[in-house]
């Protein structure tokens, strides 16, 4: 049995300095130790079997410190905290239960000051608790968030003499010892290069080589040798074989989400893997209600990277179980909650009820990162969430100062999608003006674009910057490198052409010359239009040929000379008439029917969409007679005559002695 003796290390090193590390000692009231002993013990970590090799820690030099703080003397060997005899079998011979009570206590300790405190005190340490010891303060200091921190850690005589042992006979540790101490030096950026983890490494691959190692060092090892080697190292990919070797079913959770992180740092490499992803992915789904939000998030963040499309059911699960952790997510955790939702495409009613209950009340205290995916994933999916809408405008009125130009963009877009206007819009959208005033050439051109083509969608109409975005400047800065402007570029500056002349006569500044103009908002790619539903089109159509007598008497998506593709084209003359689609003359009035299905409409809601909204709006002021043909009314019908009686009353409500 191997041992380290605190003194005897701070002797063997030329920089250790016994009077420095006293001096350490003393500077930590003992008081403050009886106090932390005295604490709530919370249970967090289970026990682990005591190991051959053990670090002992003897307490000669802390003598004088007892005594400086009014203690008893004490000789060597003896317990050195007399007043809490609870803890003196822990300090001299670590049991099994003394083992589980030393986890408990190790997880109480906020920095890392405490924790090297803490393990001073012991005179014997087993190397998976000083391992263990090591973690904690990574998860300490990593909480700081302080990167000065590591170095300091590293340089403390304490650690120092620590780690000796780890370095000189790394052979006679355990498994689990071995890899939690490189896993936590990893973290701490130790010196990859250092004698220390040199050894380490090195032992490491010498018992992977021999196939000694369980699944959860795997794991532990997979990921240092990453961050240490790169995910491109022999290694890794010997642990990853390893890895496939091993039935799932033995697989803690912590271990299927440490191998999903694995896979995701070599994600070139998923091709290789995808059966064995393939396994994982079924395997996932009978532990998703044992992950915590951390474990959730990872999970989805990896799927995401290594594009695995075909784990849908994975993804809805855990959509799911997210639902009541979202008050226990990180923002940084939620924001990837939320990424893995937009990429794959999903989206849960009851996952955007908690968001709103949770992030509308926190909007001023949330990042502007975590609001702008919140408020993508409500644009994308067609939400309509008005307490999160009329949150993010409050937000917006009262910290638009600490939002830089794309985060204002992103905040300001969503309510021109779903076409919503909160309750403060007249300080919301003065607030937005006076920040593009101040800032307008701070925006990038295309993030300037969509920004204020989303406020003419609802009728906020930017009439102030149009001269600007017309002008020959702002259209070569939105060219920038390009050899020609993409086509949605084209489109929104067409439709805000459209827009100043039909809505704002009075603007009499530059107009969009012709050549950046397109002749179709209703494109395969980058549409401002929505294509019709086809099932509820072909059943229209039927209605229609029933109702008018022959296909010849309506014309069917009719591209008009403003952009514009109508469902449905109804002709009429002076008497009310209804004349042959192909009749050019004697034509009074034009009836456009907007055939509109579920995705011209917020998600499972009435209400129009910003794009389909100014669609009817510019109809109207075309001069047509725009009719709407909502899917949720088709839903009603249960006959045909029914559906022939509905389009009647549709098309000629206010000419009652129609004829055709």
């Amino acid at each position: 049995m191997a041992f380290i003796t605190l003194r005897r290390n701070l002797c063997r090193l030329s920089d250790f300095r016994i009077q420095e590390v006293l001096a350490a000692l003393k500077s930590r009231p003992v008081n403050r130790v009886h106090e932390v002993l005295r604490e709530h013990l919370c249970s967090w970590f289970c026990s682990l079997q005591p190991e051959a090799f053990r670090v002992s820690f003897h307490h000669a030099y802390c003598k004088k410190f007892h005594s400086d703080n009014g203690n008893d003397h004490h000789p060597v060997g003896e317990p050195v905290f007399s007043q809490v005899h609870d803890w003196d079998s822990l300090e001299q011979n670590l049991t099994n239960t003394d083992e589980r009570v030393f986890y408990r206590r190790l997880n109480t300790l906020t920095s890392s000051e405490e924790v090297l405190g803490f393990i001073s005190t012991l005179s014997t340490l087993p190397d998976t608790m000083a391992a263990g010891a090591l973690q904690r303060i990574c998860e300490v200091e990593g909480k700081d968030g302080d990167h000065r921190r590591p170095k300091e850690i590293l340089d403390n005589h304490v650690f120092q003499a620590l780690c000796i042992q780890f370095e000189q006979e790394p052979s006679n540790l355990s498994s689990t010892g071995l890899v939690t101490a490189l896993q936590a030096l990893t973290l701490l950026d130790a010196d990859p290069q250092s004698n220390l983890l040199v050894s380490l490494v090195a032992e490491c691959q010498h018992r992977l080589k021999r196939g000694g190692l369980d699944v959860p060092s795997l794991c532990v090892l997979g990921e240092s040798l990453i961050k240490l080697q790169g995910p491109g190292c022999a290694a890794l990919d010997l642990v990853i074989h390893q890895l496939q070797g091993e039935k799932l079913e033995n697989f803690h959770p912590e271990d299927m989400v440490a191998l999903y992180r694995i896979l995701q740092a070599c994600p070139a490499k998923a091709d290789q893997h995808q059966t064995f992803l393939n396994n994982m992915n079924n395997f996932s789904l009978s532990i998703v209600y044992s992950l915590s939000p951390k474990s959730i998030s990872q999970i989805l963040t990896a799927l995401v990277v290594l594009d695995q499309t075909q784990a849908l059911p994975l993804v809805i699960k855990l959509g799911k179980h997210a639902v009541k952790h979202i008050p226990h997510f990180t923002q940084e955790e939620l924001g990837q909650v939320l990424e893995a939702f937009l990429y794959f495409g999903h989206s849960d009613r009851f996952f955007t009820t908690a968001l709103e209950q949770h992030v509308a009340p926190l909007c001023l205290t949330l990042d502007p990162k975590v609001v702008s995916r919140v408020l993508e994933y409500c644009g994308k999916k067609r939400i309509l969430s008005t307490p999160i809408l009329n949150a993010v405008a409050e937000t917006f009125v009262s910290q638009s100062e600490k939002l830089s130009p794309v985060q204002v963009s992103d905040l300001i877009e969503p309510f021109g999608k779903l076409n919503y206007l909160p309750p403060n819009a007249s300080a919301f959208f003065r607030k937005l003006e006076d920040v593009l005033f101040a800032h307008f050439n701070a925006f990038p051109p295309k993030t300037l674009l969509k920004l204020l083509h989303s406020c003419s969608l609802i009728e906020r109409h930017p009439v102030n910057f149009m001269a600007k975005i017309f002008s020959p400047y702002f259209l070569h800065q939105l060219l920038g490198e390009e050899s020609h402007l993409d086509r949605l570029s084209l489109a929104q500056l067409t439709q805000l052409l459209l827009t100043a002349i039909l809505e704002c006569p009075f603007y009499k500044g530059p107009k969009l010359l012709p050549k950046y103009q397109v002749k179709s908002f209703l494109t395969p790619c980058c549409s401002l239009e929505t294509p019709v539903d086809f099932q509820l089109y072909k059943s229209v159509m039927t209605g229609l040929m029933d109702l008018l007598g022959a296909r010849l008497y309506f014309a069917s998506k009719v591209l008009t000379p403003y952009c514009y593709t109508i469902d449905v084209e109804v002709k009429l003359d002076e008497g009310g008439f209804v004349l042959p689609c192909t009749a050019h003359e004697d034509v009074h009035k034009r009836v456009a029917l907007c055939i509109d299905g579920p995705k011209r409409f917020c998600l499972n809601s009435q209400h129009l969409l910003g794009k389909e909204a100014i669609k009817q709006r510019h109809l109207r002021l075309l001069g047509y007679d725009v009719v709407q043909i909502p899917y949720y009314e088709v839903q009603m019908l249960k006959s045909r005559l029914e559906l022939v009686e509905y389009l009647q009353r549709k098309l000629f409500s206010q000419n009652a002695g129609i004829c055709w």
